[in-house]
């Protein structure tokens, strides 16, 4: 891999590599990448390994490197300016959003001292003393989203370093100027997608770019392109800009809110193919209305209003913000997605994302750097060329001259293996007795092979659901029939979830997305995955069944290109949670026949890893059997 990633480099080309747990990608790439002397930024989608680069393996790879390169290349970590602590804020208060009041108040006098907001608030001001970076994940223990909003602020909501009283003492203008220093920049697929995508320089120019846990960018890119409306984001922006304008500028504003409330009071969820009259007209009115706002948040100003800059300035992106996305959803373009959403708490949204990005990441992530993507699971199906397809790399093998599209760029691949030995620690079970998954209802005969499968193992179950109500179904069920721990995700917060889950073999979890890709538990406490369907993303998704829709438009099959995909890349990361050490055993268990039974179950297995298969339930509970009582004898 160390190889191939310092080939790509010197001919100024693309790699993609899979590489899977225990492989040490991470040195695969960190070492050629400081060899060659030039920047580097390494974008990540967790934080787990942002901090895993930072902390442990980019101090040591230097380490290493040092004798032989002579100098210590410097590294750091750069995030989203929300994810630094505001002086400002902190110091001056937060932008007032009552309709009767713009200014700005205090929260920690607004806060109870006794209450869980005062006390996170408190801890908060003394921390601000105390550390040097202002970083929210170097506060240990954290502090909850609602604290942690009252003393940070977004990009657009930033006076800027020369405007801001404390911008000498900046914590997020101190991390850029690290990052410009640094020869190595780790960062996020989301602030890698906000340089290249939006144009805004929030990252050091580089020359070689670093792609890790892959599969998710095309995910993170898509949401930073996407946009959104709802009648509360809207009257928050009216609040806040009412008090700064004419009262002509502020009445049509508010008129505008108030229309497009009444219509999305209405609004059912799906997708619109074409904009009805009544919400182009008002989405036309709430534009125009904000670009009226715009020119005189601009023009004039209150000096009767406290720090008039941090109000003026809130109160401008939310304006603005809501100008982009109406105006973007009027336009209308035929490479854009629209759609209702309605949430039980939140209630109605208007939705606007790319029907694909793959034309923006061939034409703003490839153009003028090597770039090298990695994960474990970028062999979609058996190949490389689905997932290169959707980063806007010609799908066709890059070996062959014949193929591909003439602009796209050209491209690498490899699979460098796994150290371990899937057919020998794992079994793949296919409960292919079962009845096949129907869209709503429950599903008897799973519950009782899970329960059975369950029992057998001891415990020691990692229970991965595609949705919510079904991870809680199943959790309650078990409870009332088997004498062990479940936890269930959303009863505690996730990394307490992984502890105990860990601590205990005898304790399952039980959970949906987040668990099918964030869980590392090596050893006796992880021996049994079970998977209760093939995640197919839901039939009335607007944005998949769109995406699945143009496919088949071009002549392709949407389905296989789309939803077997979502699923195949789901599986095969579910199915990662099972092995993660050299001494690790177990089963995966997917409860749904179609992965035997289906022309496509055959996609779906050759995407996870390569453990022995069997469809014999029979042999399957010995085999549980037979680990937990060795994991027991070992203490276990």
């Amino acid at each position: 891999m160390a190889e191939a990633v310092a080939e790509a480099i010197d001919d100024n080309s693309h790699l993609l590599v899979q590489a899977g747990t225990g492989t040490g990608k991470s040195l695969g790439y960190l070492v050629p990448a400081l060899a060659q002397g030039e920047r580097v930024v390494v974008a990540t989608a967790t934080l787990a390994l942002q901090r895993q680069l930072v902390e442990r393996d980019l101090p040591r790879t230097v380490d290493a490197l040092h004798p032989l390169l002579r100098r210590r290349p410097e590294f750091a970590m750069l995030k989203g300016r929300s994810n630094y602590l505001c002086l400002h804020r902190l110091h001056e208060g937060v932008p007032q959003d009552d309709a009767d009041e713009a200014g700005l108040f205090d929260p920690f006098e607004a806060a109870a001292p006794t209450s869980k907001l005062g006390k996170d608030l408190l801890r908060l001001r003394d921390w601000s003393d105390e550390t040097e970076t202002g970083d929210r994940d170097d506060l240990t223990p954290g502090v909850s989203d609602r604290a942690w909003s009252q003393v940070s602020v977004t990009s657009r909501e930033c006076l800027g370093a020369s405007k801001c009283a404390y911008g000498a003492e900046c914590f997020a203008e101190a991390a850029r100027e690290r990052a410009k220093l640094a020869e190595v920049v780790v960062t996020n697929h989301a602030l890698l997608a906000i340089d290249a995508i939006e144009g805004a320089p929030v990252l050091p120019s580089h020359e070689v770019l670093i792609v890790d846990e892959a599969h998710e960018l095309v995910s993170r890119v898509t949401g930073v392109a996407s946009g959104e409306l709802t009648p509360g984001q809207v009257n928050r922006a009216v609040r806040r800009a009412t008090k700064l304008v004419n009262e002509k500028a502020a009445d049509a504003l508010q008129t505008a809110s108030e229309t497009f409330e009444r219509i999305m009071e209405l609004a059912l969820p799906g997708r619109l193919e074409t904009i009805p009259e009544d919400l182009s007209y008002a989405l036309m009115a709430l534009r125009d209305a904000a670009r009226t706002v715009i020119s005189a948040l601009g023009a004039t100003r209150d000096a009767s209003v406290q720090d008039e800059d941090a109000v003026r300035k809130q109160a401008l992106g939310a304006v603005e913000n809501i100008h982009q996305v109406a105006e973007r959803i009027v336009e209308g373009s035929e490479f854009d997605v629209i759609w209702y959403e309605r949430h039980d708490r939140f209630g109605a949204s208007l939705r606007v994302a790319p029907l694909s990005v793959s034309g923006l990441l061939r034409e703003k992530l490839f153009d003028d750097r090597s770039v090298i993507l990695t994960s474990a699971t970028l062999k979609i199906g058996g190949d490389f060329n689905g997932v290169a397809a959707s980063l806007g790399l010609a799908p066709e093998s890059p070996q062959d001259p014949e193929g591909g599209e003439e602009s796209a760029p050209r491209w690498q691949s490899l699979d460098v293996g796994s150290p371990f030995d899937y057919a020998k620690q794992g079994i793949l079970y296919v409960a292919k007795h079962l009845t096949q998954p129907g869209r709503e209802g429950s599903r008897g005969d799973m519950l009782d092979e899970l329960a059975e499968l369950v029992e057998a193992a001891g415990g020691r179950t990692l229970g991965l659901f595609s949705s919510m109500r079904a991870a809680q179904a199943a959790a309650e069920e078990l409870r009332g029939r088997l004498d062990m721990p479940i936890l269930l995700q959303g009863e505690e917060t996730l990394g307490e979830l992984i502890r105990a889950f860990a601590a205990d073999p005898r304790t399952c979890l039980f959970g949906t997305l987040s668990l099918w890709q964030g869980v590392d538990v090596p050893g006796p406490s992880c021996q049994l995955v079970v998977m209760d369907r093939v995640p197919f993303p839901r039939p009335d998704d607007p944005l998949m069944s769109a995406r699945q829709k143009a496919v088949e438009e071009a002549g392709g099959n949407g389905f296989m290109a789309v939803a077997a995909t979502h699923a195949a890349l789901l599986m095969a990361q579910g199915a990662g949670r099972l092995v993660r050490a050299s001494g690790d055993r177990g089963i995966v268990a997917v409860l749904d026949p179609r992965v035997e039974r289906a022309r496509y179950g055959s996609f779906l297995r050759k995407t996870m890893p390569d453990f022995w298969y069997t469809t014999d339930r029979n042999q399957v509970r010995r085999s549980l059997a037979a680990i937990d009582a060795a994991a027991k004898a070992d203490g276990a």
